[in-house]
C-alpha cells in the first residue's frame, strides 16, 4: 500500500472530494440501473450489456477506493509555504526554452495536474528538472526519448490558490 504523502491545493482537494461525492452518489445508482436493466434481458452468461455493467462497476468501485485512499494522506499545500524565488510545487514559472520560445506552468501535483490548462505535476519530466530553481538558472530535462533541452527560468511568482 503506497503511504506517501499527497500534497495538494485547495482547488485540488475540492476537486478530489467532488469526483468521490459524483462517484459515490450518481455514478454508484447509474451503474445499479444499468445492471439491473441488463440483468432483464435473461441469461447472464451471454448477456454483453451485463458484463459491460458490471466491468464499469468494477471500475467505479476502483476509483472509490483509490480516491478515499488518496484523501487519508493528502497534506493541503498553504499558500504561506510557497517561495517566490525558488521553484517548488505552487510556483508559476515562465521559462525560455532552446529555441527561444516562452512558456508558463503551475507546478502541482500529479493529482492536479492537466497540460493543457498549463498545470505542469512535479513528477513530470520538465516539472522534476525546475524545481528548486532560481530565476536565471537553467534546468536540463532528460526526456522520454532520451534526448536533453534546457529551459532558463525567467520568472518565478505564487500561484494563486
Amino acid at each position: 500500500m503506497n503511504n506517501k504523502e499527497i500534497v495538494v491545493t485547495p482547488a485540488g482537494l475540492a476537486a478530489l472530494e467532488a469526483e468521490l461525492e459524483e462517484l459515490k452518489t450518481v455514478k454508484r445508482k447509474e451503474i445499479a440501473e444499468k445492471i439491473k436493466v441488463a440483468r432483464g434481458f435473461g441469461d447472464l452468461s451471454e448477456n454483453s450489456e451485463y458484463d459491460e455493467a458490471k466491468n464499469e462497476q468494477g471500475f467505479i468501485e476502483s476509483r472509490i477506493a483509490q480516491l478515499e485512499s488518496m484523501l487519508k494522506r493528502v497534506r493541503v499545500l498553504d499558500e504561506d509555504e510557497i517561495s517566490d524565488d525558488t521553484v517548488m510545487m505552487g510556483s508559476i514559472v515562465k521559462v525560455e526554452d532552446e529555441d527561444g520560445e516562452v512558456e508558463e506552468y503551475t507546478i502541482t501535483s500529479s493529482t492536479e495536474s492537466d497540460l493543457a490548462s498549463g498545470k505542469l505535476s512535479d513528477e513530470s519530466p520538465v516539472g522534476a528538472a525546475l524545481l528548486g530553481k532560481h530565476a536565471g538558472d537553467t534546468a536540463d530535462v532528460t526526456l522520454p526519448g532520451g534526448a536533453v533541452i534546457q529551459y532558463k527560468v525567467l520568472e518565478i511568482r505564487k500561484s494563486t490558490m
